[in-house]
């Protein structure tokens, strides 16, 4: 059993945690740790077992180990793998088969021997697996077991593809895949339908045989279940915490992947903190939210129950501490996201001049914009601002094929209607008709098809704005080189992404800007989309170009996340007419509509998981004593003057 186990009333960790700076610093970390070991073994003349994962979390350890190999001579010679997992029924030759992925990223570009390659065989004939599946475990003993077992964590609390109630004597075998599981593959798949529902996986035995185990969480997708995983109780239903039972384990996570355990949410719990103002304001919402009690009702014996004593001596009582505190909260509150003309009370969060402003809104994708900030958006137009839509990408992977058919049909029918149509545009429908006949889920789509779906989502988001009161010239389609892969992986961003938001920033010259800071979808494409708009601000800073002096950066999430109370700096109330506006703006990307290509982790139609984002906000609110609204938008600032205060 962990020697870390303890029995006490307050939350604890029940397995050993290291918070790496970044992804990156703890890929190398492990990756060193791996390869010390190899180097111990070739130097002893013994071999290295390795049980290896797939998936993105291990990606950043296989390129520093490839690393270590080219340019500190790590050799793989004497090393022999074990795959965790592979998907049933999988062809090695799949673009979404483990074997690919693993030579792809690793095996290719190391001196491990052929025959020292094990990975669960996915093209077996179903009544081969169970004898396949026997040998494989054999020789995993025979190779005198796993030294290191690699291992991610799935948002079903899966370890390999050991779904919920799993045994832990459980061995390699075929198992089916837990609907959370096929969800989150739908984005490597294209869709859910072409996502396998079995899998060959390694046991909770096999697993917890290895001598040393390392788990790794990179993300704020990973934070609930990494929450079960560490700090509550063994079972079944997460099988990742049978991870408790070994006495080796060590599990790397960056900030975002912790945020939902204790020692974030509340590290006084555990001991003395550093009462920064943000530290102070966490406190107290996290204290009235635990006693269900508003902000101005909290006293010093609630304070001293939940172990904030020390808080109170800072702010002499409850009273003051309230106060101040309770303003904070207030003081976010506008429904002048583009700031209130003639009010110059210096608390509101955007200034009041220019009464006219120019406003550049962000949209990773097409519909980002009216689906997380679509009731500011409509404000904006409505106070009289100049509202300009950037579109960064085209989101043509997100359309459905049967979209993209119908659109080219209706456009050939439409010319033959007028007797105006062309044999190449005859042509060109024709060779849509047959390669979406044929097209498997590894195919990229045609030139044609891939301008067929952006050409819906262009003309959704055009809609969408005319309903918004957006000028047709103010709608910007910038189509930025990383997405245009056909993929569902992107390429890194580049210089000319850069430059394209550098020459569109300098045109508008905007007093805000609006980004999205919702980095959960399923691609990364937000994320990459923000550090673009990072990227092209920090360069025409840097050039000294003066507009940018007065120009706020805000960040909006919605789609996927939303931000806590206690970051929010704008909060935009949305009554329940703007609600209903703000949802037929969404409607108008019809394409997304009732079930969207890539759902993610929710089910729901993006539309009414903006709802429920929006009105759990507004509820927040409520609950802390405040004002209460239908719904409401949350923004925090971005300070690029203090970045790095901002990220911690």
């Amino acid at each position: 059993m962990n020697q870390s186990i303890q029995f006490t009333d307050q939350p604890v960790e029940k397995l050993p945690l290291n918070i790496a700076e970044s992804k990156e610093e703890g890929a190398k970390e492990i990756a060193s740790i791996i390869g010390d070991l190899i180097k111990e073994r070739n130097v002893q003349g013994k071999k290295t077992v390795l049980g290896l994962a797939t998936g993105s979390s291990p990606i950043l350890i296989y390129q520093e180990l490839i690393r270590l190999h080219k340019e500190e001579n790590l050799s793989f010679k004497n090393v022999v793998t074990f795959n965790l997992d592979e998907y049933f029924p999988m062809s090695p030759e799949n673009k979404n088969s483990y074997v690919r992925f693993m030579h792809e990223q690793l095996f290719d570009h190391i001196d491990i021997p052929k025959e020292n390659i094990h990975i669960p065989d996915g093209s077996l004939e179903i009544r081969k697996i169970e004898k396949f599946c026997s040998k494989y475990e054999k020789k995993i003993k025979d190779h005198g077991g796993i030294d290191i077992q690699l291992l991610g964590v799935g948002r079903s609390g899966h370890i390999g593809f050991n779904e919920p109630g799993s045994a832990i004597n459980s061995t390699t075998r075929l198992v089916k895949l837990d609907p959370i599981t096929i969800a989150d593959a739908a984005k490597d798949f294209g869709s859910e339908k072409s996502v396998p529902l079995r899998a060959i996986t390694m046991g909770v035995s096999t697993i917890l045989n290895a001598k040393q185990i390392i788990l790794t969480a990179w993300g704020k997708h990973k934070s609930l279940i990494l929450k079960k995983m560490i700090e509550e109780d063994v079972t079944t239903k997460v099988p990742a915490s049978f991870l408790q039972l070994h006495n080796a384990v060590t599990v790397y996570a960056d900030e975002d992947a912790t945020s939902e355990l204790s020692r974030t949410k509340a590290p006084w719990i555990y001991g003395m903190v550093t009462w920064t103002p943000k530290m102070v304001k966490r406190a107290v919402i996290w204290l009235s939210l635990e006693l269900e009690k508003p902000i101005l009702k909290l006293t010093d014996d609630d304070y001293k129950a939940k172990g904030l004593i020390d808080l109170l001596a800072l702010y002499d009582g409850a009273y003051d501490l309230n106060i101040t505190v309770f303003g904070q909260i207030r003081d976010t509150i506008s429904g002048w996201p583009g700031g209130k003309p003639g009010a110059f009370e210096k608390t509101r969060p955007e200034r009041p001049e220019p009464a006219v402003k120019r406003s550049l809104i962000f949209s990773p994708h097409p519909d980002d914009d009216v689906i997380s900030m679509g009731g500011t958006l409509l404000r904006l137009a409505d106070q009289g601002h100049d509202v300009h839509v950037a579109y960064q990408t085209s989101g043509n992977i997100a359309v459905f094929d049967d979209d993209a058919l119908r659109f080219s049909s209706f456009s050939v029918d439409l010319m033959r209607s007028q007797n105006n149509v062309s044999p190449e545009h005859e042509k060109d429908h024709q060779e849509l008709v047959k390669f979406l006949k044929t097209k498997k889920s590894d195919d990229i789509d045609t030139p044609y098809v891939k301008n067929i779906k952006r050409l819906i989502r262009q003309g959704e988001a055009e809609a969408a704005c005319r309903f918004c009161g957006v000028k047709d010239e103010n709608v910007h389609f910038l189509y930025l080189p990383f997405y245009e892969t056909g993929l569902v992986e992107k390429n890194p961003m580049s210089d000319e992404d850069v430059k394209i938001v550098v020459d569109l920033l300098r045109k508008v010259q905007p007093h805000q800007i609006f980004a999205a800071g919702d980095l959960q979808d399923p691609h990364g494409t937000h994320e990459v989309c923000l550090q673009i708009i990072f990227a092209a601000i920090r360069q025409i800073r840097a050039e000294g170009d003066s507009w940018l002096n007065d120009c706020y950066v805000w960040l909006y999430r919605g789609a996927w996340q939303e931000w806590d109370v206690e970051d929010i700096e704008m909060a935009i109330p949305i009554s329940p007419d703007e609600l209903k506006r703000k949802r037929k703006a969404i409607f108008k990307h019809q394409s997304q509509k009732d079930s969207p290509v890539f759902p993610g982790e929710d089910n729901r139609e993006f539309w009414q998981r903006a709802e429920a984002r929006n009105r759990t906000t507004a509820r927040l609110y409520d609950k802390l004593g405040l004002t209460e609204y239908e719904a409401i938008e949350a923004f925090v600032k971005y300070p690029f003057d203090d970045e790095e205060s901002f990220l911690k």
